[in-house]
């Protein structure tokens, strides 16, 4: 009643992308805890397949990574027990988070999963959105456990209790993309969270950079919106590792006025969770590079994310994207100055709109049919970029100390 009352017609559903669930078919019951995208377990075991890396880049858009789900899933058939005996039996699901969401949302429990996150199991053809023979072979992965791939853009179901359809499924940074509507070809889409996400629309054309992201940000049964995207593993993670290294509490209640002060920071060296594009490697020890007191180093931990996002704006500008405006979504973008120094450091006007749920309106916008009208209900703050020769020179000192 609720739900009829509020006159909700369709749902839309957006999930962490590089997570894993292995569940059981009959009973959905779990049959270990999620693998989170963070997560790097099988980082040692994925090494003895870096010659192959080429191919599976052009196959699936991404470079060999422990981030994605290829090597949690074999993990998780190599040391669950549960998982193994499920499979033993012939009851074993597993795949992307969504998946396992679906299953338990929808009344007739589908086993299925959206381009968007079956991309990112490094197990999925990008071109023709299936799974591929011969990365399943690779790295040992039966395609039988794996769920059904449909277009981002589906009729998936009714759900249980709401008997609403769910007509749009997509990974949370694709969605975001689409928070404002159709995007620009000229904006690059940034989320600020856990990790930074870069992410710059190619329309309908496959683009590739041997050291960015290729994805599908919509899909339905007969075309595909393709994007470039740029990752920082620490980002909020790596202000989050800071606190608790240095014992420095409520980080994000004072960064916003640490970033107002004139004092200049050190320099960061920012490996947390791994060095993501254009890098992908492990990276130096998490380090501090000059003096300061501990506000300052929290302020360069913040830069130091910010240096990251402007390398991947810079790779994207060498692949031949055009990027002459940011929107900003997360956590982090509340910070004021944060957004200010992002515009400062790329020359670019910084808009973050009121609502900074991009997720949720990128993925409502899609199930709703994609209307042409998607008007903002208040409008959202706007960051003009300044000279900040200080903060540039850090950024040049940045690339240099990371190898670049």
């Amino acid at each position: 009643d609720v739900v009829r009352q509020a006159g909700i017609t369709q749902g839309g559903l957006a999930s962490q992308r590089s997570s894993v669930a292995a569940w059981d078919r009959e009973t959905g019951e779990p049959l270990a805890p999620v693998i989170s995208w963070q997560d790097r377990r099988a980082a040692d075991w994925l090494t003895q397949f870096v010659e192959y890396t080429p191919i599976i880049k052009e196959k699936t858009g991404l470079p060999l990574s422990p981030h994605y789900g290829a090597s949690k899933l074999r993990w998780l058939l190599d040391n669950g027990p549960a998982v193994q005996q499920a499979r033993q039996d012939g009851r074993l699901a597993f795949g992307p988070l969504a998946s396992f969401l679906l299953f338990h949302l929808l009344r007739d429990k589908p086993f299925l999963a959206d381009h968007a996150n079956a991309n990112r199991t490094q197990l999925w053809h990008i071109d023709y959105r299936d799974w591929d023979p011969w990365l399943l072979d690779l790295f040992g992965i039966s395609g039988e456990l794996l769920p059904t791939c449909r277009p981002i853009v589906h009729e998936y179901g009714r759900m249980a209790l709401a008997d609403v359809p769910v007509t749009a499924v997509n990974g949370d940074q694709n969605a975001a993309v689409y928070a404002l509507g159709r995007p620009e070809r000229d904006t690059a889409v940034i989320n600020l969270g856990t990790g930074a996400f870069v992410l710059v629309s190619t329309g309908r054309r496959r683009v590739s950079h041997p050291a960015l992201l290729t994805g599908l940000t919509s899909s339905n049964a007969f075309v595909g919106e393709y994007t470039l995207e740029g990752t920082v593993n620490g980002a909020g993670s790596a202000l989050s590792w800071a606190g608790e290294q240095w014992g420095i509490p409520d980080i994000p209640t004072h960064l916003d006025e640490w970033l107002t002060r004139p004092e200049e920071p050190p320099i960061f060296l920012n490996s947390i969770g791994g060095l993501g594009s254009p890098f992908w490697r492990p990276g130096p020890e998490p380090a501090i590079v000059g003096e300061g007191e501990p506000w300052q180093r929290i302020v360069a931990v913040a830069e130091s994310i910010l240096f990251l996002v402007q390398i991947n704006l810079d790779e994207m500008r060498a692949a031949g994207a055009t990027v002459r405006r940011i929107h900003v979504s997360g956590g982090l973008a509340q910070a004021d100055n944060l957004c200010q120094r992002l515009a400062d450091l790329s020359g670019c006007p910084v808009y973050r709109p009121q609502v900074t749920e991009a997720t949720a309106r990128g993925a409502a916008w899609l199930a709703t049919g994609r209307p042409s009208h998607w008007p903002e209900l208040q409008p959202g703050k706007q960051f003009v970029p300044r000279p900040n020769a200080a903060l540039t020179d850090r950024y040049w000192r940045f690339r240099e100390l990371m190898g670049l």
